[in-house]
């Protein structure tokens, strides 16, 4: 094949009419309330419990819970975005997918390559901290781990640690989980949601009664400049809603259900964070709240240590749904590539029993597993946010192209990104500027990521392309 030739097939778009009346194996069996303890499932993790702290001592003082709104108002317009196109192309495969359609195969392997960089990393960070609460409760009962397997090698304070046990086994447990079906997944995701939900209004309900109003002077000690640094740290709290969007050929009536997943967890998400921030730094001086587990020091600070407990408990049950949805959410996006062609077949293979590709999420928990267990959790987080931003910006951008595609208007769309094209245009700016905030050490990291993922496309994925090579059988 020719170079010009060649280069040309790099951007074959997906047929999307033909996979969207095509039985995959899928089981639809999610509803919008799946959908929505799902989104709040990733999105309110153990960084409720921490981030607040975290950006009011740094970044916003008390004004802490306005970096979550300036958080939130990027996530919308993105979470916007996303419902459009997930209402209009109901696929596996979320950003990676509706890409695939717009842009073509090239531009949609490189964003599928750095979600799975995103899910990856993100479930190797969550079972790290995970592992690092749960050992916090057993330490409660004075039960302790041998040193050696509490922690990654390299963990700092940890000179001994080797291997962090906690955290391989709750991955292990959770894809174990994952194998036996959808639905039984998402009602147990679903309890644990709830659960969190209520140690953090606990929380709330109890704080209330401590608030300072002193506390909240000054406002805005580092300005508006500390409002939107902090708002980069907050968008980290937020991500995880794309991963409603990869359930879309699991989910019954996908057109309407998945853009009501999408936007109700992020608005109850933004609740909560708001809620919380507010509480913590009337409770407790901004300045003091540069610990790792704010929440837990404020309890501590007003005397109510048996709060304390609990809100460790929810921290650990928070953490567990985030770790099961990006487990999923990873599965599903590693279903949609493999199915492609881009992937060996097997990631896509499904249990004639369960209809859940089995083979894929140990794959993917074991991987997630070894990084989470060999890795210090510092240098495994950095791929995340830029993974994600970098989707998000594509997916608004894309809007605009899914709009002025004629062939994309034959289908139907039970939602629309409203005051288009400025909505999605805005998006894709915020997004982008958000990115460039990030510390060159992740821009290399993501760089080498994307030269890894480059290697494999064309050693594999250009080759064995199911697109690519309908397209060769009829010229």
């Amino acid at each position: 094949m020719s170079q010009k030739k060649r280069a040309s097939t790099l951007f074959l778009r997906k047929d999307i009419k033909t996979d969207l009346y095509k039985k995959t194996g899928l089981e639809k069996s999610l509803t919008a309330f799946s959908l929505i303890t799902m989104g709040v499932g990733a999105i309110v993790g153990a960084g409720i419990f921490i981030t607040p702290g975290i950006i009011a001592a740094k970044y916003a003082g008390p004004g802490a819970f306005l970096s979550f709104v300036v958080a939130a108002v990027v996530c919308s317009l993105a979470a916007l975005c996303y419902s459009e196109f997930s209402s209009t192309i109901p696929l596996a495969g979320s950003a990676y997918t509706y890409i695939y359609a717009v842009f073509g195969e090239f531009i949609a392997w490189i964003l599928g390559w750095a979600l799975v960089s995103e899910y990856l990393f993100s479930v190797s960070a969550v079972a790290a901290s995970w592992s690092s609460y749960f050992q916090n409760i057993l330490a409660g009962f004075h039960w302790y781990l041998p040193e050696a397997l509490r922690a990654a090698y390299g963990t700092a304070g940890m000179p001994h640690a080797i291997f962090d046990l906690p955290a391989f086994i709750i991955i292990m447990l959770l894809s174990f989980l994952l194998i036996g079906g959808v639905r039984e997944s998402a009602q147990i995701n679903a309890i644990m949601v709830i659960l969190k939900i209520i140690v953090i209004i606990l929380f709330i309900v109890v704080g209330v009664f401590y608030i300072r109003p002193e506390n909240y002077h000054p406002f805005l000690p580092f300005g508006m400049k500390g409002i939107v640094s902090g708002a980069a740290v907050a968008f980290y709290a937020y991500i995880g809603f794309d991963a409603v969007s990869t359930a879309a050929e699991e989910v019954k009536n996908p057109q309407k259900n998945v853009p009501l997943g999408i936007i109700g967890s992020l608005v109850i998400a933004t609740v909560l964070y708001i809620a919380l921030s507010l509480v913590l730094v009337g409770m407790v001086k901004y300045t003091n709240l540069n610990v790792a587990d704010p929440v837990a020091y404020a309890l501590h600070f007003i005397h109510q240590n048996w709060v304390s407990g609990i809100v460790s408990l929810g921290a650990v049950i928070g953490m567990t749904t985030v770790l099961m949805v990006f487990l999923y959410g990873g599965t599903r996006l590693v279903f949609a590539i493999s199915r492609d062609g881009l992937l060996p077949r097997a990631f896509s293979r499904l249990s004639p029993k369960s209809h859940v590709p089995v083979t894929n999420t140990w794959i993917f928990g074991i991987l997630g597993s070894f990084f989470a267990c060999v890795i210090p959790i510092d240098k495994i987080t950095e791929l995340v946010n830029i993974g994600t931003l970098f989707a998000f910006a594509m997916v608004s951008i894309g809007i605009v192209f899914l709009r002025r595609n004629p062939e994309f208007k034959e289908l139907d769309s039970a939602f629309r990104v409203p005051f288009y094209p400025v909505l999605p245009i805005v998006s894709f700016i915020l997004c982008i500027t958000l990115m460039l905030e990030l510390k060159s050490f992740t821009w290399i990291a993501f760089f080498i990521w994307l030269a890894i993922g480059l290697v494999f496309y064309f050693s594999y994925g250009y080759r064995h392309s199911v697109v690519r090579n309908r397209h060769n059988a009829e010229q």
